[in-house]
């Protein structure tokens, strides 16, 4: 025998149904964040070193060069602005960058070269204030700045510092004349 269902029951059931279908709504998504082009980086980047702020463009170039790892100008643009900061240790490991994406990149090579001998000579200058430049190693130091004159074509790699021009004093001509001694003052108009 089937038992009839009452109303108190199907007032339940109608309830939780209810219930049932606020609970599995559907949950409006955010909308995906779209991800910064090379070139934006790259402006915000240039816009962030014109006004000073070289953290924040390095920091801008960075993310660039993650956007786009195969990009070479991320790193020409760290490179340079490390080099013209002085850091040239930073300067060659991201000039070494550009040259792993374009090994024919000039300005990374000279970024290279010349942060290079800027070290060098930063620490041979500190060895011969210590005294410690002797030995091997001056002999070595020795060879390649005979290398450097050579491939630089010169014969001096650092000329003495030029002496001023010796202005030749010229006197101006005096006012007075020869007859300053004489009373009349308007001889010296004549």
């Amino acid at each position: 025998m089937t038992r009839p269902v009452s109303l108190c029951t199907l007032a339940v059931i109608a309830c939780a149904f209810t219930l049932s279908a606020c609970s599995t709504a559907p949950v409006a998504k955010p909308p995906p964040v779209v991800a910064p082009t090379l070139e934006e980086l790259m402006a915000k980047a240039t816009q962030a070193a014109d006004t000073g702020n070289k953290a924040a463009a390095l920091a801008l170039w960075q993310e660039a060069a993650a956007a786009a790892p195969a990009d070479k100008q991320p790193w020409v643009r760290m490179a340079q602005s490390r080099y013209d900061a002085g850091q040239y240790g930073e300067a060659i490991l991201n000039a070494q960058e550009v040259l792993v994406r374009d090994p024919a990149d000039k300005l990374a090579n000279s970024v290279i070269a010349i942060s290079g001998l800027r070290l060098s000579t930063r620490a041979l200058a500190d060895l011969s204030r210590q005294n410690n430049l002797s030995g091997p190693l001056r002999a070595e130091s020795q060879d390649l700045a005979k290398l450097l004159r050579e491939s630089l074509g010169e014969t001096v790699l650092v000329p003495p510092p030029d002496k001023p021009p010796v202005r030749a004093s010229r006197k101006q001509p005096s006012k007075r004349t020869a007859d300053e001694g004489s009373a009349n003052p308007f001889n010296a108009l004549k």
